[in-house]
Formats: C-alpha cells, structure tokens, sequence
C-alpha cells in the first residue's frame, strides 16, 4: 500500500503517514526501523504495511516507494 509521510521525529523515530483517502496513520520507530530507512521528509511518498483494522490498525513496515526508470 502507498501513502504519503507526513509527521516524522528523528529523535524518536516515530511519525505518520496519510493514506491516499486523506486517514492518518501513526507509525513507531520499530515500523521505521524495519524498513531500513534513515531519515523521512513529509511529502514523501512511502510503501507501508499495516496489521489491525479499525482504530487498532497500525503501520508495521514503511519504505520509500521507488519509481521504476524509464529509461530501462
């Protein structure tokens, strides 16, 4: 799934992100950790996974979603 970031502490490494429906989601600094990143600007556009439904849904996993090149 894609969303786009739009909170994110360094310190804490915890933020959010907006699903293209406009939710919020929040995200803790394991589900950052997971995908490897080291640093996150709001606007980006991010891959995550969630687990849970409802107001128990939560970001697992978020990574930057990279565009194929045209040019291959």
């Amino acid at each position: 799934m894609q969303a786009t970031a739009y909170t994110y502490d360094p310190d804490s490494r915890e933020g959010s992100v907006l699903l293209d429906d406009g939710t919020p989601l929040p995200f803790d600094a394991a589900a950052f950790d997971a995908g490897g990143l080291r640093l996150l600007r709001p606007g980006q556009r991010v891959r995550i996974r969630t687990e849970g439904s409802g107001d128990g849904r939560r970001v697992v996993f978020l990574t930057l979603q990279t565009f194929p090149d045209p040019q291959n």
